[in-house]
């Protein structure tokens, strides 16, 4: 098969999971209790970015607890990325905990959606008294802007030997679909993408750097398959 026809098919079995949990659901109205798997792999879309057939373009894949030690659920890692609902802070979130805010937050300062901060400050390990105020406007634009994409997700559990296949399928779909790597489906002229500070984002079309150079696996998508139909047969 060729890479279009791997392309086509990931897309194609992410179609039959969304047709099973009733369709993407938006982050920002998203919460524990939606009915998450434990574990698994997610897929985020965003808005005015499709594929050349029209359909819409995945724009980040992730996934969570990768060692057997890791009590980090599915749940618990698109909280993170999705930033705080309510309480004394609504809209913030901590980018230093999450890449994907790091990645978004940095493009939004570049492209001038939010002038508050520098980007050396935002970029910083740590966060500066001197800037708090204006990382939280950050903060809640990044919450704003990834809130409103739409994200699907497979059930792929640890096994009883503590191994598990989230870290092949996120490095494979990564590697399929990254533009960086040969992948088909480039992003639109004016995807936020663009203005990232960390060029691997700008050439692969994804808000992922990890594997986004990576030479996939065809057969590495049957292990995805795998996983999506026993998706499929829980009710």
């Amino acid at each position: 098969m060729s890479r279009q026809d791997d392309t086509n098919r990931l897309y194609e079995l992410l179609g039959e999971v969304s047709l099973h949990v009733g369709g993407p659901r938006l982050l920002r109205a998203a919460n524990g209790k939606s009915g998450w798997p434990r574990h698994g792999v997610y897929f985020f879309f965003e808005s005015g970015e499709y594929r050349s057939s029209g359909k819409a373009r995945i724009v980040r894949v992730g996934t969570h607890a990768l060692l057997p030690t890791s009590k980090t659920t599915l749940w618990t890692r698109l909280s993170q990325h999705r930033g705080r609902v309510g309480g004394t802070n609504p809209g913030g979130g901590n980018h230093r905990g999450s890449i994907f805010r790091l990645h978004v937050g940095a493009a939004l300062i570049t492209r001038g959606d939010v002038s508050a901060l520098p980007l050396e400050a935002w970029l910083a390990a740590e966060q500066s008294p001197d800037h708090r105020d204006a990382e939280r406007i950050v903060e809640r634009a990044v919450s704003d802007y990834i809130g409103q994409m739409p994200v699907l997700w497979v059930d792929v559990p640890t096994q009883s030997d503590g191994t598990n296949d989230r870290g092949a399928i996120e490095a494979n779909s990564i590697a399929l679909l990254s533009v960086a790597s040969g992948g088909v489906d480039g992003a639109s002229p004016g995807w936020l993408g663009r203005h990232a500070a960390n060029a691997a984002v700008q050439s692969s079309g994804l808000w992922n750097v990890r594997h986004v150079t990576d030479t996939y696996t065809p057969s590495a998508l049957c292990i995805f398959e795998q996983h999506v139909y026993r998706q499929l047969a829980t009710p």
